[in-house]
C-alpha cells in the first residue's frame, strides 16, 4: 500500500519503470515505424448509396477481397451511405468499379462522388501536422518557462514527451492506422497531461514557499497527497467518457478513444510520477522560490 512513509520509494520506483518503458517505445517506432493513414499517404474516397439493409460486416470482406487491401468503411450518416477509403492504384494497375464489386449484392448501387488525394497532398497533410504538433510543445514550453522554475518546469516537460511516445509506440506495435484523427487526440493528449502536471506542480510551488525547512522529497508527496483526489476523480470521469465513445462511436473514432485512452492514463501515472521525481533529481528546492522582500528605501 502507498503511504507518505514509502511514497517516495513508489515514485522513484515508478519513474525508473517509465524510463525503462520509454526507451522500449522508442525502439519499437524506430523498429516498425508507424502504419501511416489515407490522410498522409494519399488513396481513393467514394462515397456511395446502396439499399440501407446492407451491413458494414457484409460490406467489409467484398470490398477488401475485390481490392486486395484494408478498405475503411464509415457511415456517412443516413441509412445506406457509406464513404470508403482506400489506396490508390499504382502505375499501370487498374481497380474493378465499385458496380461491379457489389453487383453480386443484389443492390442498387449508386456512386454518388469519388476523389483522389495524391501523395503530395498526404505529405503536406504529414508536415502541417509535425508542425501543428512542434507549435503546440513550443508554447507548452514557453507558458512552463514564465509559470514555473526550469527544473519544476522539465517534469512537466518531460511527462508530456512520455505520454506521446507511449501513445505512438502502442500504435506501431499494433501497426493501427495513424491518421488525421489519432494526430488530434495526441494533440488532445498535450493538454489533458499538461493540466495534471501544472495542478501537480503549482501544489508544489506552494509548499516549497511556504515551507522551506522541509525536504523536497516530503514537499513533494505532500503535494502529490493533496491532489490524489482531485486527479483520481478527473481522469475517472474522462476514462469513462472516452471509453462510452470508443463503444458508441465505432471504427471511425476507435484509434482517436484508443490514443486518448492510453493518453489518459499515462498522463495520469506520468503528472505523480516523472513529473515529481525529475525536479528532485535535478536538485529543485526551496531556494528556488524563496520570497525576496521588497526594501522600501528609494
Amino acid at each position: 500500500m502507498i503511504n507518505m512513509k514509502n511514497a517516495t520509494k513508489w515514485r522513484y520506483f515508478s519513474s525508473a519503470v517509465s524510463v525503462f518503458l520509454m526507451i522500449v517505445s522508442i525502439s519499437v517506432i524506430a523498429v516498425k515505424g508507424l502504419n501511416w493513414g489515407l490522410d498522409f499517404t494519399g488513396g481513393v474516397v467514394s462515397e456511395i448509396r446502396i439499399d440501407s439493409s446492407i451491413s458494414a460486416k457484409s460490406l467489409q470482406p467484398v470490398l477488401q477481397q475485390a481490392y486486395g487491401q484494408e478498405v475503411s468503411l464509415i457511415a456517412a450518416g443516413e441509412p445506406g451511405r457509406w464513404v470508403l477509403r482506400y489506396a490508390a492504384p499504382s502505375t499501370g494497375q487498374t481497380m474493378p468499379e465499385l458496380p461491379e464489386v457489389l453487383a453480386g449484392m443484389n443492390t442498387h448501387v449508386e456512386v454518388l462522388n469519388t476523389s483522389i488525394v495524391g501523395p503530395q497532398v498526404g505529405q503536406e497533410l504529414a508536415e502541417q501536422g509535425g508542425l501543428a504538433l512542434l507549435v503546440a510543445m513550443l508554447c507548452i514550453l514557453g507558458y512552463l518557462s514564465y509559470r514555473f522554475e526550469w527544473r519544476l518546469a522539465s517534469g512537466a516537460v518531460f511527462a508530456l514527451v512520455h505520454d506521446v511516445i507511449f501513445v505512438l509506440a502502442f500504435f506501431a506495435a499494433t501497426q493501427m492506422e495513424f491518421n488525421l484523427t489519432v494526430l488530434a487526440a495526441v494533440l488532445a493528449i498535450l493538454g489533458y497531461s499538461l493540466n495534471d502536471s501544472i495542478i501537480i506542480a503549482d501544489r508544489i510551488r506552494e509548499l516549497l514557499a511556504a515551507k522551506p525547512k522541509l525536504a523536497v522529497k516530503d514537499i513533494n508527496n505532500q503535494a502529490i497527497a493533496a491532489t490524489f483526489a482531485r486527479t483520481m476523480v478527473t481522469s475517472g470521469t474522462t476514462l469513462m467518457t472516452i471509453s462510452a465513445l470508443w463503444i458508441m462511436g465505432g471504427g471511425p473514432l476507435e484509434g482517436f478513444s484508443i490514443a486518448m485512452f492510453i493518453g489518459v492514463l499515462t498522463g495520469t501515472f506520468s503528472s505523480i510520477s516523472v513529473g515529481t521525481s525529475l525536479p528532485e533529481w535535478l536538485g529543485l528546492s526551496s531556494e528556488h522560490y524563496r520570497v525576496t522582500p521588497v526594501t522600501q528605501t528609494p
